[in-house]
C-alpha cells in the first residue's frame, strides 16, 4: 500500500502532465493565433503594395513627353528616363510580401507595356470581403463567371481584361493570391471594353 509521500508523489506527477498538456494546447492555440495575425498583415502589405504600383503605373501613363503609354518594364516605375529629369512614380520596387521575393506577374496592355501587377503566390487568401473602392476589382475573381459578366456590364469601372483574370467561385480551393489583380486601366480603355460590351448583348444571335 502506497505511503503518503508515494501518493502526494503520484498527484504531483498527474498535476504536472495535466499542466504540461494544457500548456501544450495553449502553444498551439497562440501559435495560430500568431500565424493568422501574420497572414492578414501580410495580405493587408500586398494590397497596400499593389495600391502602389496601380498609382505608379497611373502616374507614368499620364504623364510624360508623350502621355498614354505603359512602362515597359517595372522598373521604369522607379525611373522614368523619358524626361531631361528622371522622375521617381515609385519608391522603390517592392518585394511581394506574400513570397518574400521581388518577382511580380505582370498584366500586359492590348497596346503594350504592363498595366498592372499580381502575386505569384498559390496560396489562398484569408481575406475574400470587404475590399476597399479602388480593390473592387478583386472581388471578380471570386464570382462565378455568370454573376462576374452581369456585374461587369457597361459601369464596370474596374473590371480586369478578360485574358488576365481567371474567374472562379468564392468557395473554391483554387482561388488564390494570384488572382489579385492590381492594373490601371484608362478611361479610354473602359469606354472601348463597354462599347464591347453593349454590342455583344445587343447584337442578333
Amino acid at each position: 500500500m502506497p505511503t503518503g509521500s508515494k501518493r502526494q508523489a503520484g498527484f504531483g506527477y498527474v498535476g504536472l502532465m495535466v499542466a504540461v498538456v494544457i500548456f501544450g494546447l495553449g502553444s498551439v492555440g497562440a501559435a495560430r493565433i500568431l500565424a493568422s495575425t501574420d497572414r492578414g498583415e501580410r495580405e493587408a502589405e500586398l494590397l497596400f503594395v499593389g495600391g502602389q504600383f496601380r498609382t505608379a503605373i497611373r502616374s507614368y501613363y499620364e504623364s510624360g513627353p508623350v502621355a498614354g503609354k505603359f512602362p515597359e518594364q517595372l522598373d521604369d516605375l522607379f525611373l522614368d528616363r523619358r524626361v531631361a529629369t528622371p522622375r521617381r512614380h515609385l519608391r522603390k520596387i517592392f518585394i511581394d510580401p506574400v513570397t518574400g521575393k521581388p518577382e511580380w506577374g505582370l498584366i500586359l496592355a492590348p497596346q503594350g507595356g504592363v498595366m498592372g501587377v499580381y502575386s505569384l503566390s498559390e496560396k489562398v487568401p484569408m481575406k475574400r470581403d470587404n475590399f476597399d473602392v479602388e480593390d473592387a476589382g478583386l472581388l471578380e475573381a471570386m464570382l462565378p463567371a455568370q454573376q462576374a459578366s452581369a456585374a461587369s456590364m457597361p459601369i464596370a469601372a474596374a473590371k480586369p481584361l478578360e485574358s488576365t483574370v481567371k474567374l472562379t467561385p468564392v468557395n473554391s480551393q483554387t482561388y488564390k493570391y494570384q488572382d489579385w489583380k492590381f492594373f490601371y486601366r484608362p478611361a479610354e480603355m473602359i469606354q472601348k471594353a463597354n462599347r464591347q460590351v453593349e454590342s455583344a448583348a445587343y447584337s442578333p444571335r
